[in-house]
């Protein structure tokens, strides 16, 4: 099951992997929602140049996808779309998404009643790249809602558009103007770590406890990439490095051979286990594959902290 189970973490890869991808040509980036027992999951298909979803109940075997956001021919920054955030919230669903053209990238905003059916917000970019760290391109948004502040909170990559350089952080009242931390990049390479002292980017967020955890990618090299865990008690500082990182790593002469790319994680109560997706490439093949980590605890027993909802 490619496991060690000495490990703090250990994330078991499902045996049959991958789950998504052959035939339907390069499927990667994805974002992920439970919904009414099933899982939905919204993922970037390359050869469409879209955003398809498609919907699972046991998060393996995989309905026929449809394309639910399609390039913009109106617009000249989103000739291809792809690498989703999506929120569902008590007025619909809500959705970010990397436009791309030029060679440059940006972040557009859609919203949807039923998570089918999208209708962009405007013709413009909610986000672009305005800062040197942000090189040619901001994608890979990540997106929660906090109802305590009012406020988005977004998760955000930035650099290259082959693969960004780092994540950063914004947050907006509307989903549409954001303001950007003043101190970003709010989460960067570590030059100590041979596996991400390339680069580190497209984080999922997840509030778990008393921490916001960071699922993401750490590059040995352009080519060469592995999926990391990190935590802060407030999702911008203080971040705190998985002792057992990288938690999933490419098997060799295996479909996730040269890369693993992308996670995104659910926590599954009623289980107590957590389901994790991600991209794996060999070769210029890239294709989703699933993880499972048996219990809900990924970290060992710290000090809370206290967290401002």
């Amino acid at each position: 099951m490619h496991a060690d189970p000495g490990r703090p973490t250990a994330w078991q890869k499902y045996p049959q992997n991958p789950v998504l991808g052959g035939e339907l040509g390069t499927c990667f980036d994805i974002a992920v929602l439970r919904e009414r027992g099933r899982y939905r999951m919204y993922f970037s298909w390359r050869p469409k140049k879209s955003i398809a979803v498609t919907e699972s109940d046991d998060g393996v075997r995989w309905d026929q996808p449809r394309i639910v956001l399609a390039p913009n021919p109106d617009t000249d920054w989103e000739t291809r779309v792809n690498r989703p955030g999506v929120v569902r919230r008590e007025d619909g669903y809500h959705m970010w998404y990397t436009g791309q053209d030029r060679k440059r990238a940006w972040i557009g905003y859609a919203t949807s009643l039923d998570g089918l059916h999208w209708a962009r917000r405007g013709e413009e970019p909610v986000l672009g790249p305005e800062h040197p760290w942000e090189g040619t391109s901001v994608m890979c948004p990540h997106v929660l809602w906090a109802p305590g502040q009012g406020l988005w909170r977004m998760w955000y990559s930035g650099g290259e558009q082959y693969e960004p350089d780092a994540i950063g952080y914004a947050t907006s009242e509307d989903g549409q103007r954001w303001r950007k931390w003043d101190a970003n990049p709010v989460f960067v390479a570590d030059p100590d770590a041979e596996w991400e002292r390339h680069k580190v980017t497209a984080g999922q967020i997840v509030r778990h406890g008393d921490a916001y955890l960071l699922f993401y990618i750490g590059f040995r090299d352009v080519h060469h990439a592995r999926i990391g865990l990190a935590r802060s008690p407030d999702g911008i500082t203080q971040w705190e490095r998985h002792p057992a990182n990288p938690i999933i790593t490419p098997d060799p002469d295996r479909w996730d051979g040269d890369a693993c790319y992308k996670p995104f994680a659910v926590c599954d109560k009623k289980n107590a286990c957590w389901r994790l997706w991600y991209n794996g490439r060999r070769g210029r093949a890239e294709q989703i594959g699933m993880a499972i980590h048996r219990g809900t605890s990924l970290w060992p027993p710290a000090t809370p902290w206290k967290i401002d909802d």
